[in-house]
């Protein structure tokens, strides 16, 4: 690879952004998404994160991109031929991630959950389970060969808080956040009760089963902007890794970049 590589990670709540030189991981920013930008708008935003870490702009050589929100694909597209000079390497159908997807219909998994399995494979290898706390909460398990086997999907914790909050006229929105005890002794402590310990049951749940469906055993790897708020209790979790995602382009780049 020529210069540095830019990893772009675009999810529906947030999107991370990692420069890579080599292996060696040079800087990283998690940014609020906003579906209505504008290429001039991000290219604005580029320069002052690359300012103010210090890095050159004009030394990203590549730029590689997993995109969940497809209004931004175009303004992305157009940044990148702005700035840098050539489109980036899109994570989608035709990318070589040597990692056979056996989803009844391979391109309906996510562009971050394919990119999660390749990084936690190449990480731990297999079989393990990748959970990913963000606007929805997922678990993906990949197979002892490491075959993408599919997984689970549930709403995130923060949109269930939210959707309570809506729902419910007597209910205020609160925070997610660990509360005292289980027993709430009033209605915010209550909620996050029901919001922090569901959310932990419906994991340890989930991964338990995962677990026996592929023979037992299963490293469990936890990513995602709001793993923090579940993970200090979560047991069945081995690692956390908030920088999964970006790791996973970086390896997908070197994997579609002739040497």
């Amino acid at each position: 690879m020529s210069g540095l590589l830019l990893a772009i990670d675009v999810g529906n709540t947030n999107t991370v952004l990692g420069v890579f030189a080599g292996k060696d991981l040079k800087a990283h920013w998690r940014l609020t998404t906003h579906r209505g930008g504008t290429a001039d708008e991000f290219g604005i935003l580029l320069r002052a994160l690359f300012e103010a870490s210090g890095i050159p702009l004009k030394d990203v050589g590549a730029v590689i991109v997993a995109s969940v929100v497809p209004p931004l694909d175009g303004a992305l597209e157009a940044l990148c031929r702005q700035a840098f000079g050539r489109p980036p390497l899109w994570v989608g159908p035709g990318i070589k991630t040597g990692l056979p997807v056996l989803y009844d219909t391979p391109g309906d998994v996510g562009a971050d959950r394919i990119v999660n399995a390749v990084a936690a494979f190449e990480q731990h290898g297999g079989p393990c389970i990748v959970v990913d706390f963000g606007t929805a909460t997922t678990l993906d398990a990949i197979s002892a060969k490491g075959e993408y086997l599919g997984g689970a999907i549930a709403p995130g914790i923060g949109i269930s808080a939210e959707a309570l909050f809506q729902r419910a006229a007597k209910l205020p929105r609160v925070d997610v956040a660990k509360p005292k005890a289980v027993i709430g002794r009033n209605t915010v402590s209550s909620i996050q009760s029901g919001l922090f310990y569901g959310y932990l049951g419906l994991v340890g749940e989930i991964v338990r089963r995962m677990k026996q469906e592929l023979g037992g055993k299963a490293a469990v790897v936890a990513t995602g902007g709001l793993s923090h708020l579940i993970l200090a209790e979560a047991e069945f979790v081995d690692r956390v890794d908030p920088l999964l995602t970006l790791t996973g382009l970086r390896i997908l780049y070197d994997r579609n970049t002739p040497r």
